[in-house]
């Protein structure tokens, strides 16, 4: 069987694990792993792990037929997409590419409708499970768009996930995402809560967290993320935590704001979700503020 020309482009905090998983399962998935980043030191790290460093994502794009992208934002796929050496332009008929980024549903109903035109697919293929979901392979990809494009991922996402959710049409993906960060994000906010009623009370945290996962309460990821920032909190200055989970933050505010401005579209109010966006900086940051309602 010859091997299917895959690109990676994208190796960023969870892009860089997720790229590595490919390159050492690539031959066994049957994938010729490509990868292109502004950033030459992660390129470095898969080269040697095997993959073939391009020198611009027009020169990936020209040679696989199954291309991921895991950056930023909107601005970011749109960047990648479009112009004269965009995907769109230069990508063989039937490339299929998969956005792994969290972004709006309005951007990728409009490039899967943009992709189609030109005789590409485009999936949706958000990712949960964070960073080190990406590094040892545990992630759940949830994928939208054509089932037949979504099949011709599969082998890439055994590379990186546990768990695939097919999702429907492309766009669908992306709500599923939203919903799943909104849930998350409200999760931090209330063990941030819980945690501080607990200390100012003089009792036990440690105690909480084994009622709290004994019950199902806390999750991995609540205790996971009230240790580290408390533990950073503790050891660093104000302008130290701001280094350390400010960008954390700043994409949670990207996320809820995706959330938020579907919800409008819909005419759903979602009013716990509002005020979760309001606050979630300081979730982050560790701060407690007087409640100004």
């Amino acid at each position: 069987m010859s091997a299917v020309q895959c690109g990676f482009i994208g190796l960023g905090n969870i892009g860089k694990p997720m790229c590595a998983n490919i390159a050492r399962k690539a031959s066994s998935q049957h994938l010729a792993l490509s990868v292109f980043d502004l950033d030459p030191a992660p390129l470095a790290e898969m080269q040697a792990l095997g993959a073939r460093v391009v020198e611009s994502a027009e020169e990936l794009a020209r040679n696989c037929s199954l291309i991921a992208l895991c950056v930023r934002n909107d601005a970011d796929v749109e960047q990648l997409l479009y112009g004269e050496a965009g995907i769109f332009a230069v990508a063989a008929p039937k490339t299929v590419i998969a956005i792994h980024s969290t972004v709006t549903r309005d951007g990728v109903v409009r490039w899967a409708a943009d992709a189609a035109e030109r005789g590409l697919a485009l999936v949706d293929a958000p990712i949960t499970g964070g960073a080190a979901g990406a590094a040892d392979a545990t992630l759940c990809i949830m994928a939208g768009g054509s089932k037949a494009a979504v099949s011709r991922c599969q082998a890439m996402f055994a590379c990186t996930s546990k768990t695939v959710v097919y999702a429907g049409e492309a766009g669908q993906a992306t709500v599923l995402k939203l919903a799943n960060n909104l849930m998350n994000y409200a999760a931090f906010s209330a063990i941030s809560e819980a945690a501080q009623l607990v200390k100012c009370a003089g009792a036990d945290l440690d105690a909480l967290h084994q009622v709290g996962q004994a019950n199902g309460v806390i999750t991995t990821m609540m205790k996971q993320f009230i240790d580290g920032r408390d533990g950073v909190r503790a050891a660093c200055s104000d302008e130290d935590m701001r280094a350390v989970f400010g960008p954390f933050a700043a994409l949670a505010e990207k996320d809820l704001d995706h959330a938020l401005s579907l919800a409008a579209q819909l005419n759903v109010a979602l009013p716990l979700t509002e005020r979760v966006r309001r606050d979630i900086d300081d979730v982050f940051m560790a701060i407690s503020r007087p409640d100004v309602e």
